[in-house]
């Protein structure tokens, strides 16, 4: 019983950030989505079966369960916000061997979104 709440939990939470995302830019609302479509999969099937079925989202919840592939407007839009985030960061006044970290991190995440299938 306490797993099947921690599930329905996580996938709550999940879904609640990713629908944030959709109004909060910067904050992504697919990579949450994923999470909650996961999550509900282990303890919340209705909901699961909602997100798989959404005219909207069902989509690419599906394309990336089944093939790990994501959209190129996905991907577009993902590196467009890495790159924004790290002239940001580069013209906040942060440290700059904490800004060039994170920017060699998403350089390593944008290298591994664009080599994903597309749907």
């Amino acid at each position: 019983m306490l797993a099947l709440i921690l599930w329905r939990l996580l996938a709550g939470s999940a879904l609640l950030l990713g629908f944030i995302g959709i109004f909060v830019p910067g904050l992504p609302t697919v990579p949450f989505l994923l999470l909650a479509a996961w999550a509900a999969g282990h303890g919340w099937p209705a909901l699961e079966a909602w997100l798989l079925n959404h005219p909207r989202w069902g989509a690419s919840i599906r394309a990336w369960r089944e093939h790990g592939a994501m959209s190129r407007r996905a991907k577009w839009a993902a590196s467009i916000m890495m790159t924004a985030s790290a002239g940001l960061m580069y013209f906040s006044g942060a440290p700059r061997l904490i800004t060039l970290g994170v920017a060699l991190v998403m350089l390593t995440v944008a290298i591994w979104l664009w080599r994903r299938p597309e749907h």
